[in-house]
Parts: C-alpha cells; sequence; structure tokens
C-alpha cells in the first residue's frame, strides 16, 4: 500500500509549497489544549527551532488555547520569513471549561478568520480550514452555505487557499463545486484508515492530505509489530509510523506536534526514514 517514495515539499498552487513535515501548533497550548503552555520559552524554541530546520507548514487555529498558540506563533515568527505558510482552521469556539463547541454560523466564521488574521498578525490567511467534523468522524450533512462564507473572503483577498477538515468524500466534492480546495485533513493513521479511498483521492487530485493524530490509535498488539520494525531499522516506532504515513501517498503532509526540541528533533528525522518493502507489508497488515 506505502509505496510512494517521501519527497521533502508539496507544490499545491504557484504560490503554495509546503514541507511535508510539517508541525502542528497545537500542543503547545495547556493541558487538553486549553490554557498557556507549560513553558512558553520552550514553546517559541521549538517554533523558532522547527522553522530553522526546514518546516514550512504550520498547522494552527485560534480555538487552539484559544488564542494562545496563535500568539505564540507570533511572537516566535514574525516578520515571519518569506516561504513559510501558516494553516489555521475555523468552525470552533471554546467553552470557559475548556469545551470543543462548534461554530459554524456565516457571520462568526467571518469573525473567526479575522481574529486569526488579527492574532497572527497578518493582512491575509494562507491556507483557511473549514472544520466540519469533529474526532468521531465525518458524515454528509452539506456544508455549501459554510464552505461558501470563506469563498467569498477568499475572493476578497481574506483568505489565498482553503481546506477542509473532518470531511467526507461527498463533502469534498460539494465543496469543489464553490471554490477549490487544497487540502484536507482528516484523522487517518498506520492503525485508523477508515479514509484510503479518501487519501488515494487527494493524491490523484494534487489535493494535501494532512493526518491529524498520526501516532494515535495502536493496541498492545499493534505496538509490538510496530516495536519490531522500528528496531530493525535503528528507529524510533512514532519515527517508522510517520515515515509510513509519508510513503502512504505523494500528497500525504503531516502535522505532528510536541512542546519539546528533542521530540521535535525525532519527528523530523522521520521525513529521512525510508522504509524497505518488507518493513511496509508488516506495518500495512496492522490495519488490515
Amino acid at each position: 500500500m506505502a509505496d510512494s517514495v517521501p519527497g521533502a515539499t508539496l507544490t499545491l498552487a504557484d504560490d503554495l509549497t509546503l514541507s511535508r513535515m510539517g508541525y502542528g501548533a497545537m500542543q503547545l497550548a495547556g493541558p487538553g489544549v486549553f490554557g498557556p503552555p507549560k513553558d512558553h520559552d520552550e514553546a517559541i524554541a521549538v517554533l523558532r527551532e522547527a522553522v530553522e530546520r526546514g518546516v514550512t507548514h504550520i498547522d494552527t487555529s485560534d480555538f487552539y488555547g484559544p488564542v494562545v498558540t496563535n500568539e505564540l506563533i507570533k511572537e516566535a515568527l514574525h516578520p515571519y520569513p518569506a516561504g513559510l505558510h501558516i494553516v489555521t482552521k475555523v468552525g470552533a469556539r471554546r467553552g470557559p471549561d475548556g469545551a470543543w463547541i462548534p461554530s459554524l454560523e456565516p457571520e462568526d466564521l467571518k469573525a473567526q478568520v479575522r481574529e486569526n488574521l488579527q492574532h497572527l498578525g497578518l493582512d491575509v490567511l494562507d491556507v483557511v480550514n473549514l472544520r466540519v467534523g469533529a474526532h468521531d468522524g465525518p458524515d454528509d450533512t452539506p456544508l455549501g452555505e459554510e464552505f461558501g462564507v470563506l469563498a467569498e473572503l477568499r475572493e476578497q483577498g481574506l483568505i489565498r487557499h482553503l481546506g477542509l477538515s473532518g470531511v467526507s468524500d461527498a463533502q469534498l466534492t460539494e465543496a469543489q463545486a464553490i471554490a477549490p480546495v487544497v487540502t484536507v485533513q482528516n484523522l487517518y493513521n498506520l492503525v485508523t484508515r477508515d479514509d484510503d479511498a479518501l487519501v488515494a483521492r487527494c493524491a490523484a487530485e494534487n489535493i494535501a492530505f494532512a493526518s491529524f493524530f498520526p501516532l494515535g490509535g495502536f493496541s498492545p498488539l499493534q505496538s509490538e509489530t510496530l516495536a519490531k520494525v522500528a528496531a530493525r531499522l535503528d528507529a524510533s516506532p512514532q519515527q517508522v509510523a510517520l515515515a509510513w504515513l509519508l510513503q502512504r501517498s505523494a500528497t500525504t503532509v503531516l502535522i505532528p506536534g510536541t512542546s519539546s526540541r528533542g521530540h521535535l528533533r525525532e519527528n523530523l528525522a522521520a521525513a529521512e526514514l525510508v522504509l524497505p518493502a518488507d518493513a511496509v507489508a508488516e506495518l500495512d497488515a496492522i490495519g488490515a
């Protein structure tokens, strides 16, 4: 299944080339993605080192914190270097207790875009993903009105490119009839492969498929298989799982998150790991 040799970057448009190994800023916030970081200085150092090591794709949202990660990104990296692309999401708010509250009303989507611009210190957002489904999986609920709001803001010059998060194949088709889609961000990893067909479709249509929770969902038995493969390759299980995703399709991009520079370096090293055919076969069998 995973037979594409990972490339370092993925070009989706004339003005949008992403490092396939990106960085997800979610874990920079406090526990439960709520409140300030446990170590502010380390959070700033992680962001700066990610960019220094060639990451040009940072995933974030104003509802991480809320606001915390966007303000950290601005503090660490603004004015932003040429070629760095910040991908954000709208479609949810946070309650005072940290609850995730879907928020897809047209006027609030517009407000969320303005808030992301403000907190990131930008005049235009490179990519905005519409968060449609949560982690319990997408459905086929129509999204035309909500995606249309973002398409209007794109026409107004506040957004360059649009994406989707937590969506089905049918929802992707519906959105594409309204405006081009450059990214899909869904739950997918070595174990959770419900979106195999969508991954293949994105590769065929040159749409970046960003897997969130790329390291989640392993049972003890699955972890044992992963650990054995990793030991043979002199790599960590996490690196092998990330490398499998990169080799899964030519348009897979990764956004693993961490609040530590050491873990960041380990994640980035996975981009250099090319899995041999026998290892791929063993790993493929985990999700069969």
